[in-house]
């Protein structure tokens, strides 16, 4: 299904990249696998992209990645993270974005609530990690082989 969004978010990006170089070094991105009792992992769908990716965003300045992983997490796909996440990875995103990490966690342990944020995520949905919907992000399915199916893990994203 193609939004406004999908089809405006070409045009906006150049200025969000622009605002971000203007206004940070580098930039910091988390993303979360919330894993439930079945083994299922969490998948969203933007708006404004195409396909399932991992729910997760930016790191704001003054705030710690775990907090900043909480917040969208919450926002993207009503997660409330238990305890502390495990940290899985690190990578380099210097192919879509100059001076840009993320860092992935793992979350076993949370409670399901209601989404905070609106017009963001058109779908939220559980999938087993080796039966991906056809339209997974390659992002999302390199990273899922590293955590499910004993992949190497990338340095890039």
């Amino acid at each position: 299904m193609t939004t406004w969004r999908t089809r405006l978010e070409p045009f906006t990006r150049p200025l969000f990249f622009a605002w971000s170089r203007i206004s940070r070094g580098m930039t910091l991105g988390v993303r979360g696998v919330a894993v439930d009792g079945e083994g299922r992992v969490l998948l969203v769908k933007h708006t404004y992209l195409h396909g399932w990716w991992l729910p997760g965003g930016g790191v704001e300045r003054g705030q710690s990645c775990e907090a900043a992983l909480a917040r969208e997490m919450r926002e993207e796909a009503g997660v409330l993270i238990e305890g502390r996440p495990t940290l899985v990875s690190v990578h380099s995103n210097e192919r879509f974005f100059r001076g840009d990490h993320v860092l992935v966690y793992r979350i076993d342990r949370f409670t399901l609530t209601d989404r905070t944020s609106r017009g963001e995520i058109a779908e939220v949905g559980w999938f087993d990690p080796c039966a991906l919907p056809e339209d997974t992000h390659r992002a999302t399915r390199d990273r899922l082989a590293e955590l499910f199916a004993g992949a190497e893990c990338a340095t890039n994203w």
